[in-house]
């Protein structure tokens, strides 16, 4: 029987124009640069033009990942998009970024796991080619966090933005146990915390579509031990030493927890992958738009064994470990 495994082929991203700077939060809520760099070290998010839609920025950021992996959409069989700000309710704005990327074959659908949402993504795309079920699988994170904020809302304003980016898994022949591609996923979620990091509206409990709502001091403590147990867990099934992991590619929520989850499990600064200074938290979109970032200025290469994580609303968490 053949067995298949998912080559990461490519990663693309996308960051809307417009830049809303900690200078220019200043005019829109009681706070300052100074505040927000120290609480997150965000200096700066992007924001999403009016008349721009999630599916827009998914699109782009797939366009560019295909053409990164020297692919036509033509051969795109599966499209997993993980998005908390859909275009719609429904149809799922997977099948409005098949429509704009001219994909005519396979299936679209949305997953929803909020930040952590890529991670379910790529896991669900990963398992439907190593059952042979795909050939060439979209996994995009795209985010218009900017359109469930309250913008008087000082402790959850500053901290997002919006983007998208995407990768390109193919399938290939080979032995599981030669850990090549995405070779090791891990997920977990736990309902009990929702109310930490929700947002107060729905189609079946208010019929609107809600603010985002966080106890960020909770958040905080849950995200560093919960993370940290993932990423361990996803290394330890895989056989491999954090030590012996190149780079550490995170959910870029908070600087402060990039920084807490690297010193519990030892990790060197240096290898910690951030944005979140430039993107601030893009949600679903966080981890493939700072994976594009380091491919871009030659960090991550070829052969380079990298771990993800993530820590989402829910609470859902993860980490997914590739040989890019």
């Amino acid at each position: 029987m053949t067995s298949y495994y998912s080559r990461i082929a490519g990663i693309g991203a996308y960051l809307p124009e417009k830049v809303l700077t900690n200078a220019a939060m200043e005019a829109i809520v009681e706070t300052s640069d100074a505040w927000i760099r120290e609480r997150t070290g965000i200096e700066q998010r992007h924001i999403a033009a009016d008349g721009e839609y999630t599916s827009d920025l998914g699109a782009a950021a797939a366009r560019r990942a295909l053409l990164a992996a020297g692919l036509e959409a033509d051969k795109v069989d599966l499209i997993v998009l993980a998005t908390a700000t859909p275009d719609l309710t429904f149809p799922a704005t997977a099948t409005i970024v098949q429509e704009k990327l001219g994909v005519r074959q396979g299936a679209a659908f949305d997953v929803h796991a909020v930040c952590s949402g890529f991670l379910y993504a790529m896991a669900t795309a990963d398992n439907f080619i190593k059952c042979g079920q795909a050939k060439c699988a979209l996994v995009i994170g795209a985010e218009t966090f900017s359109r469930i904020l309250d913008w008087t809302d000082r402790t959850t304003c500053v901290l997002f933005g919006d983007g998208a980016g995407a990768a390109v898994l193919t399938a290939e022949e080979g032995d599981p146990a030669e850990q090549k591609g995405l070779f090791q996923t891990h997920l977990r979620s736990d309902g009990r915390y929702c109310d930490l990091l929700y947002v107060d509206g729905g189609p079946s409990s208010t019929k609107t579509v809600g603010h985002l709502r966080m106890q960020g001091n909770q958040v905080f403590r849950h995200a560093v031990t919960k993370i940290a147990d993932s990423m361990s867990e996803a290394a330890a099934m895989a056989g491999v030493g954090i030590s012996d992991i190149d780079w550490f590619v995170p959910h870029q929520a908070n600087q402060r927890i990039l920084l807490g989850v690297s010193k519990k499990l030892g990790i060197p600064e240096e290898k910690v992958i951030s944005t979140v200074s430039r993107h601030g938290n893009t949600s679903a979109a966080s981890i493939p738009l700072a994976f594009d970032q380091a491919i871009s200025d030659g960090r991550i290469k070829r052969g380079d064994l990298v771990l993800m994580e993530a820590l989402g609303g829910g609470f859902t968490w993860g980490a997914a470990l590739a040989r890019y």
